[in-house]
């Protein structure tokens, strides 16, 4: 007997293979869930096998696909502990809220592409033809988690500079005073840009915590054609997470609309960003990144 693969029957699946302490299967003739009754795998079908071990590798990928290293390594010590390691999973990511978010998205689609693996190869069974299925994108996530305005000097300067000097560069092979001389160059930089006449975006968590910034500007007068980006920064904790994508694509989607070309200096493009930029079509040059729109 078949049946058919609601999103209500789905959603009871999924329950069922997180639930380790009962057993289910399938009535096909009401296409619901019944426990502790023996599969014949003609009326009574077993649900898709799931075990600890199906779990524990669905939370590493999900760990490696993060680039915030804060949140990763913290997740993957978890992982290593050998101990309490789905609760502590979960008790970790309540501390970082937009990537809880991102976590139950995730293992959803992780367990609906199981699901319906398992229900096509009932179909093939059956005599049907396997059904294409598709997860939707999350590309628009980060406007469900963090809202972008328009940077305006007066309202947002402080804030990002106050920001930016909380965040020094470190690195333990540079010598004290030299790392305190890099600090307050791109200090200094970031007062100089932000207090002139920019463009760009300012970034916010729900929680009205600041997540990053982009402005841009033209040199001077004679610079009718480009535009220079003066500015891009997202505070470590939220890395990873789209922001910088975003504000980079926003801030395109503006320039081009003025009919302009993008010029972003070395001391903006920092090496973790170089990637994106060429994803994004820019071109490398010796004095940074252009993209001619």
């Amino acid at each position: 007997m078949t049946f058919e693969l609601t999103d209500k029957l789905t959603d009871e699946i999924i329950s069922a293979m997180e639930n380790q302490e009962k057993v289910f299967v399938v009535n096909a003739a009401a296409c619901q869930l019944v426990e502790e009754l023996q599969p014949d795998e003609e009326n009574f079908y077993r649900l898709p096998e799931w075990n600890s071990t199906d779990g524990f590798a669905m939370r590493e990928e999900f760990v490696s696909l993060l680039h915030n290293p804060i949140i990763h390594n913290e997740l993957q010590s978890v992982l290593h502990s050998g101990r309490g390691v789905f609760k502590n999973f979960k008790i970790i990511l309540k501390s970082y809220p937009e990537v809880d978010k991102r976590w139950h998205i995730f293992k959803n689609r992780y367990m609906l592409n199981r699901i319906n693996e398992w229900y096509n190869s009932l179909r093939e069974i059956w005599g049907l033809e396997k059904l294409d299925y598709y997860t939707e994108s999350d590309d628009n996530l980060v406007h469900d988690d963090f809202y972008f305005e328009d940077y305006k000097a007066q309202k947002f300067q402080d804030e990002v500079l106050s920001s930016i000097s909380a965040a020094t560069f470190e690195d333990e092979e540079v010598p004290a005073d030299i790392l305190m001389a890099i600090n307050g160059m791109w200090i200094n930089q970031a007062k100089k840009a932000l207090a002139t006449s920019q463009i760009g975006y300012v970034c916010h968590s729900l929680s009205d915590e600041f997540a990053g910034f982009i402005t841009a500007s033209s040199l001077d007068e004679n610079q009718e054609k480009v535009m220079f980006i003066t500015g891009l920064f997202v505070p470590e904790q939220f890395r990873g997470l789209g922001i910088c994508t975003e504000l980079i694509s926003m801030i395109i989607s503006k320039i081009q609309s003025m009919g302009k070309n993008i010029l972003m200096p070395n001391f903006i493009a920092t090496e973790k960003i170089k990637p994106l930029l060429i994803r994004t079509g820019f071109r490398q040059i010796d004095s940074g990144f252009f993209l001619a729109l």
